[in-house]
């Protein structure tokens, strides 16, 4: 029982984790380098991550900057960035690739908000799926008298507990980044 707790408290972690993850690429009006963590370039015929062509850096709250290791992959990267939808616009000088981070429109930043939401549902929804999997384990162990009932019940108070805090983390996580979107 001790188990089937810890594995479903760790689940749900993860679950946050994974949220964060998905905020940092969200777009604020701020440079980071996780805005363009996820943006492929096909280099020599291989999708690789931008990180791997070449150094990202953020010198400054309004730009971010990569510089590739290899000559022939200006045009590559540059090419990725206008595809990707983040809207931004490189540009290449060619020792290195500037992008400038524009601020956000009202309505572009409702958007990300609609976005951030989006997210945090989906989390919310790893979240219960998780506690809904360790509820029918705890009746399988009720039934086949693996434990008595009282220990199953306080084992489900727990297991709600735990998926009332991580659901309140996930609105607490969604807060701070709206705040972030919407900051000017």
């Amino acid at each position: 029982m001790e188990k089937l707790k810890k594995e479903a408290e760790e689940r749900m972690g993860k679950a946050i984790t994974v949220l964060e993850r998905e905020f940092s690429g969200l777009r604020t009006g701020r440079a980071s380098a996780a805005l363009i963590e996820n943006i492929k370039v096909d280099y020599y015929g291989t999708p690789t991550p931008v990180h791997q062509i070449g150094s990202v850096s953020v010198p400054d709250s309004r730009t971010i900057t990569i510089q590739p290791w290899d000559r022939g992959a200006f045009a590559p990267v540059e090419k990725a960035i206008l595809k990707s939808d983040l809207g931004l616009n490189p540009v290449n000088d060619g020792k290195i690739i500037r992008i400038g981070i524009p601020p956000l429109t009202e309505e572009r930043r409702k958007d990300l908000v609609k976005v951030a939401r989006k997210y945090t549902e989906e989390c919310k929804v790893a979240i219960r799926n998780v506690r809904r999997e360790a509820n029918e384990a705890l009746k399988k162990m009720e039934k086949d008298k693996a434990m008595g009932e009282d220990d199953g019940k306080k084992a489900q108070d727990f297991i709600q507990k735990l998926t009332d805090s991580y659901v309140a983390k996930s609105d607490k996580t969604l807060q701070l980044k709206e705040k972030e979107i919407m900051e000017i």
